[in-house]
């Protein structure tokens, strides 16, 4: 079965097409600057070809047929035609409580993704985009909405639930939701591969670190406790998103800076976290080599980053009662071992032995980066297209 993988953000789409048979990819890419006249075209294809085009794109439909052309284009293409897809998933940043699973998507499906743009005004709308898209380019083609959400829905209430009045998440939904769902359940299935035991027997931290960042307490394939919350600002320090934060302290800050609702969201989601301590970058190699040339404050906002996510591991290995191994993915977790040494410092005494040599060593593969202690370490990365593809698969099948 050949599956089309969609993430649709406001002006771009991404895509990665399947085999399932194998779940090899044939192609992927991504259409930039969609609603523009330079957007721009980039193809990979399984064997190394490359394609890239800068044609006018004036919205998404536009943009899923761009990518449709150059799939089944004779010179370019891996498939024949359209109709040789058998199916769309689509990534949908977030469910709300009405999605507790993948749902092949018909007409009550996408009632329900309206009623949740309220929960994610800046991401659903874009998913939902995609989804009307390749209904019109593809009709009868059937499709899947793959949630961010979805893994995290188990949570205990003590766990997702705020200290706020109850009528709060009775009236508004406001609780903790979580969010990089596809990454964390992949991983953590991953994981449990590379230790030889089923998933149902182990307890794992998985830190999923780019620029978004989030660490999730996986008990038994189950997550039952996760660092981002109602949005995706919470928890972690992250490339501009502030993290945890006291909340009367944003208040003050309004009130001081004299910041509007939406001045503040764009102080807390685009200006924050690396780029706002360091005054230096979002990017890690870039604050690593501040670090490096003896910038202060680049140090600061590293050893934060690092302190964070340290702190969530000792704080999930207590929900979980327990700890078998911390994985790390995303683009930070993978490649930095700075990062890496600077969590995993410390933390011996739950018997976390991070081997030096392993975690400087660059590979992209999953592996173990630690002497074989009570407690691995791993490196595992990320395949949430892949999630989706299996996810669509099973849907259409059944």
């Amino acid at each position: 079965m050949i599956i089309l993988v969609l993430n649709c953000g406001s002006s771009s789409a991404k895509y990665q097409l399947f085999d399932m048979t194998t779940e090899k990819v044939l192609a992927s890419g991504i259409v930039e600057r969609v609603g523009t006249e330079d957007a721009i075209l980039k193809y990979h294809r399984f064997d190394g070809h490359k394609v890239e085009k800068v044609e006018p794109v004036k919205d998404h439909v536009a943009a899923i047929s761009f990518i449709l052309s150059i799939l089944v284009s004779p010179g370019d293409g891996v498939i024949k035609s359209a109709a040789d897809i058998n199916a769309v998933g689509h990534r949908v940043v977030h469910g709300g409580e009405k999605f507790t699973a993948s749902a092949v998507i018909g007409e009550a499906v996408m009632t329900q993704l309206g009623e949740c743009v309220e929960l994610a005004p800046l991401h659903n709308p874009a998913n939902i985009k995609g989804i009307l898209a390749c209904q019109t380019a593809m009709p009868g083609t059937p499709q899947v909405a793959v949630f961010d959400t979805a893994f995290h829905h188990k949570m205990p209430d003590y766990a997702y639930l705020y200290g706020l009045p109850y009528e709060m998440y009775t009236k508004y939904g406001v609780r903790r939701y979580g969010f990089h769902g596809t990454s964390h359940r992949y991983v953590a299935d991953r994981a449990a591969r590379l230790m030889g035991k089923p998933l149902s027997d182990v307890k794992l931290v998985t830190c999923h670190l780019g620029n978004g960042c989030s660490s999730a307490a996986v008990s038994g394939g189950v997550s039952v406790d996760t660092t981002m919350g109602f949005t995706p600002a919470e928890g972690l320090l992250m490339g501009t998103r502030c993290g945890d934060i006291d909340p009367a302290a944003l208040l003050f800050v309004m009130t001081r800076e004299e910041l509007t609702n939406g001045k503040t969201n764009d102080l807390i989601n685009k200006k924050s976290g690396l780029l706002g301590i360091s005054g230096v970058s979002n990017d890690m190699r870039e604050i690593e080599a501040a670090v490096e040339a003896g910038n202060s404050r680049a140090e600061a906002a590293l050893n934060i980053f690092c302190y964070r996510v340290k702190k969530y591991i000792g704080a999930y290995a207590a929900a979980m009662n327990g700890l078998d191994a911390v994985v790390f993915t995303g683009g930070i977790g993978e490649n930095s071992s700075i990062v890496r040494h600077r969590v995993c410092a410390g933390l011996e005494f739950m018997g976390i032995e991070l081997d030096p040599e392993l975690n400087h060593r660059r590979e992209k593969s999953e592996r173990f980066l630690d002497r074989g202690g009570s407690v691995r370490v791993m490196i595992i990365p990320t395949n949430e297209e892949l999630v989706i593809a299996r996810d669509t698969l099973d849907l259409v099948s059944s």
